[in-house]
Parts: structure tokens; C-alpha cells; sequence
């Protein structure tokens, strides 16, 4: 499957805003206003409607570090549930196990979540796991695996990590899905409307 794996730096710049995609966010932000490319410098021109939604989807894209396929198959799932489909799209993006694995502070960036669970160091339900778009339910237990639990950098992390979510209930090296996440829960600046009018065109 094809995924970016260029300067985390270029993103952020593209979108003008940190998307916590590299863990020295002073240096991501000393150029944030200055676009990547030759032209760059020369500053942003207006965008139409259009841009406006593509620049959106392509945030959201970089945020959770998901492909072009997999953020159109989440959002046709969302159109089809009961809720509104812009938080219905955001829930699904959450409850992607490696997102879970950054939100309960385990990893300092959501690349390192990733490669957390593709080595085989998180289990679900006592089952290790491998699939980082695993997609987490109610009462699911996610925890550290023993090996990666005695790395003394992990280990010093799971002391000073804590949840930065409610509906996550974390203990050191297990975390605990208490319910759905809310569109409340989510801090980051995304519109998720912009992308819902993206892809209904």
C-alpha cells in the first residue's frame, strides 16, 4: 500500500499548521508560515471553495497518517450510520488502533503508534495485533507487550504517560475503551464538514 514516507516537516508546512507528525514541535514551528518548494517563500494565494475542502481533506489525511483509500472507505461507512457523517468519519479515525496507542501516550507521535503495532508490541484482548487501522470497540483492553514494557525507554514513558482522552481509561500499560469518542473529545483544529463536502461532490 502506498504511503508517504517524505519530510514529516513539508506536510505540516503544506498545511500551515504543527500536525504532531514530528516530536520537536519548536523546530517544525520556526518554518511553519514559509510553504515547502522553490516558490515557497513568496507566500499562499487564495484558495477557491474547492482548495479550501481539498486542503481540509488532505489535513485530516496527514493527521492520522492514513491513505487516500482508507479515508474514502471510512467515509462512506460514516454516510451510512446513524450519526452526523463528519463525526462519524472522526470516530472511526480514532478508534484506529494506532491512534489509540498515541492518544494513551505510549508513542510521541502517531508514526511511532504505527510502528509500535506493526512490530507486534501491542495486544488487544490479551491478542497481539498487527494492523494498525484495527478498529477498537467498547470494553476492548489494549496493553504493551512484555518485551517492549522492560525497554527502558518505554518504560520510563508508561510512568510519566497519561491519557489525553475521557473515553480512554489508561494505567500505565493498559488502556481500557470506556465508550465511543465524542467530536467534544477531539482537539485538534479539523473541520470535518469541509471533507464531508469534498467527497459528496
Amino acid at each position: 500500500m502506498s504511503r508517504y514516507i517524505g519530510p514529516k516537516n513539508k506536510l505540516a508546512r503544506r498545511i500551515g499548521e504543527d500536525l504532531s507528525l514530528k516530536s520537536n514541535a519548536v523546530k517544525v514551528s520556526r518554518r511553519l508560515s514559509i510553504r515547502p518548494g522553490q516558490h515557497g517563500a513568496k507566500g499562499k494565494r487564495k484558495l477557491s471553495d474547492f482548495g479550501t475542502q481539498l486542503a481540509e481533506k488532505q489535513k485530516l489525511k496527514y493527521l492520522y497518517g492514513v491513505t487516500e483509500k482508507q479515508l474514502r472507505r471510512m467515509y462512506d461507512q460514516a454516510s451510512t450510520s446513524s450519526v452526523a457523517t463528519g463525526e462519524g468519519l472522526l470516530s472511526s479515525l480514532e478508534r484506529r488502533l494506532d491512534n489509540v496507542v498515541y492518544r494513551s501516550g505510549w508513542a510521541i507521535t502517531r508514526a511511532g503508534a504505527r510502528q509500535l503495532v506493526a512490530h507486534g508490541h501491542i495486544l488487544v484482548n490479551g491478542k497481539k495485533v498487527t494492523i494498525p487501522s484495527y478498529q477498537v470497540q467498547v470494553e476492548d483492553v489494549v496493553n504493551l507487550s512484555e518485551k517492549i514494557i522492560k525497554n527502558p525507554d518505554m518504560s520510563e514513558r508508561i510512568k510519566d504517560a497519561d491519557s489525553v482522552v475521557e473515553w480512554i481509561e489508561k494505567k500505565q500499560a493498559v488502556a481500557k475503551i470506556a465508550r465511543l469518542p465524542k467530536r467534544s473529545d477531539i482537539k485538534e483544529t479539523v473541520t470535518e464538514q469541509l471533507v464531508v463536502e469534498y467527497y459528496s461532490r
